[in-house]
């Protein structure tokens, strides 16, 4: 057997010193630093420049426009999902209570004389015709079948409550005074209402005009809208819409609008005081 060198193992490299990893470390961690800043800085101006871009579109009902789309898109969305066969969960009466009396813009006449109260309806006229209008009382109104509902009340704030609502069903109002066809003739089949005679849109507005909805006409004949004057068992109270308000569950409470003073049939979008400040004009969840 011959004797064979072995090989001399190799030095290891010398371990850094504490300082110096420290240091190399820092010089790493800076030089990503400045990339990610660097990042978010170009992603900050891409974004500010998108957003003085969209605020500088021309405005369309409030927002801008590419907004307004975005907005129209989802309602027609809505539009499409939405039926009158299609109605609100309703509860136990037991499980109603008083809700916020959020909002008080159409509220505000201290004069106001519930007695000698009207609501005034314009009725749909074909064009050229001199418009039809009416006037009814609180007693005419309640002499109508009556209607009770119990459902929850969604604000767009993000908070609900289950109330208990009576009064009459707007289809039913309309049954009795057929103000919403060209021909005069009741609407035979509220869920299949005649193109031919019958107007696309309702607008609703206090007797001061300060506060205003639009309702497609499905919406105003859906069988839980009501043209609502108790709440919870008793009448309503004046911040909560006396004598007579709007109930529709299948919108959020921007479109029940309190004290009606007049309602109108029209072929276009009626004004919509929510949709004005830049919210969907439906208003459906």
């Amino acid at each position: 057997m011959t004797d064979q060198t072995q090989p001399t193992p190799a030095a290891a490299p010398p371990s850094p010193s504490p300082a110096a990893a420290e240091a190399a470390a820092l010089h790493d961690a800076t030089k990503r630093s400045r990339r990610a800043f660097i990042g978010l800085g170009l992603a900050g101006l891409a974004g500010l420049g998108g957003w003085s871009w969209l605020l500088g579109r021309p405005p369309a009902a409030g927002i801008p426009a590419p907004l307004r789309k975005v907005l129209d898109f989802n309602a027609g969305l809505t539009q499409d999902y939405y039926q009158n066969t299609r109605l609100a969960p309703e509860f136990a009466k037991s499980q109603a209570r008083a809700p916020r009396a959020n909002g008080n813009v159409g509220l505000g006449n201290e004069n106001f004389d519930p007695a000698a109260w009207r609501l005034t309806v314009h009725g749909y006229a074909p064009a050229g015709a001199g418009a039809r209008r009416q006037e009814f009382t609180l007693d005419q109104i309640k002499a109508l079948p009556r209607t009770e509902i119990t459902t929850e009340l969604k604000c767009i704030e993000g908070w609900s409550v289950i109330v208990s609502w009576a009064g009459v069903r707007f289809s039913d109002f309309l049954a009795r005074y057929p103000l919403a066809t060209r021909s005069g003739q009741p609407i035979a089949d509220p869920n299949r209402p005649p193109e031919n005679d019958t107007p696309r849109y309702v607008g609703l507005l206090t007797p001061d005009e300060a506060y205003y909805v639009g309702l497609e006409l499905e919406s105003a004949l859906h069988p839980q809208t009501l043209l609502c004057y108790e709440m919870n068992g008793q009448p309503l109270t004046p911040a909560h819409g006396a004598p007579l308000r709007l109930v529709t569950p299948l919108k959020y409470g921007i479109k029940h609008l309190k004290r009606i003073g007049s309602i109108a049939f029209a072929d276009t979008k009626p004004r919509d005081y929510w949709a004005e400040l830049g919210y969907d004009w439906h208003a459906g969840h």
